[in-house]
């Protein structure tokens, strides 16, 4: 769906709405997508800061971006973020479904609270389904959209049951709505990272835990931020326009 000329007039670029790109991975990847020749909306939920600092990071270096802060666990502000977005490129083309929440510890489903099951619920599924909804009603035709999930879906490692289970649904959503979108070539996909070097996921692990994490894929080693843009970047861009209705699991292995 993308040009990869970065030259090309800004009214004419194909915009991508990256959802939670304030940091982290979600950052990675609209930076990517403005280098690529995107005009991106970098969507926070909180981190206003944060997130002009990765819009300014894409005009900086050629690109067009603006910020728009929406709670994509609110139907209302996940349409006023595509309001906003159309409002200021014209268009959607991309929808990236990247926010989402995974406490840094997480009990066995048996101590599971309900005040974590909700919000695990509420963000990483029904804010996933909150912006596909918009996406499917607005997106331009051969726009793509790329969601979500987690490697953790295939390694089902205790204590992960509940947020496991709202990214298997987020897999689910996506061979389907692949299936609805048919005749508008719209190719929706997912993509499952393994561990990847954040400092969300950082947080709170020892030295060890690392290590052990890093060494289960066998090239030994966490994945990065900029190694999952990449694979955004494909099944976005002028190569990945065969890829349709799959979870790719970026994870150097591991499952």
């Amino acid at each position: 769906m993308a040009t990869n000329d970065t030259s090309t007039p800004s009214t004419h670029r194909p915009v991508a709405i990256v959802t939670g790109s304030s940091r982290g991975i979600g950052a990675a990847i609209a930076q990517r997508l403005g280098r690529d020749g995107f005009n991106v909306v970098v969507n926070y939920a909180g981190n206003a800061a944060e997130a002009e600092v990765v819009a300014q990071s894409i005009t900086a270096a050629g690109g067009q971006a603006i910020t728009v802060q929406a709670d994509v666990a609110d139907p209302a502000a996940a349409a006023r973020l595509f309001d906003q977005a159309t409002e200021a490129f014209g268009r959607v083309d991309v929808l990236v479904n990247n926010a989402g929440v995974m406490p840094a510890h997480l009990p066995h489903l048996a101590d599971t609270d309900d005040a974590t099951f909700d919000r695990l619920i509420a963000i990483n599924l029904k804010g996933s389904f909150n912006t596909l909804r918009e996406a499917a009603r607005r997106l331009e035709p051969g726009g793509r959209i790329v969601n979500f999930s987690t490697s953790l879906v295939g390694t089902a490692m205790p204590g992960y049951a509940v947020y496991a289970a709202t990214k298997s649904a987020v897999e689910t959503m996506t061979q389907i709505l692949a299936k609805e979108l048919r005749g508008r070539n719209i190719t929706v996909n997912a993509v499952a990272p393994g561990p990847t070097a954040t400092a969300l996921f950082l947080d709170g692990k020892t030295p060890e835990l690392v290590e052990r994490l890093a060494q289960m894929n066998p090239l030994g080693r966490l994945g990065t931020p900029e190694d999952i843009a990449s694979t955004v970047a494909f099944l976005v861009g002028p190569d990945g326009a065969w890829i349709n209705g799959q979870t790719l699991r970026a994870n150097g292995g591991m499952v």
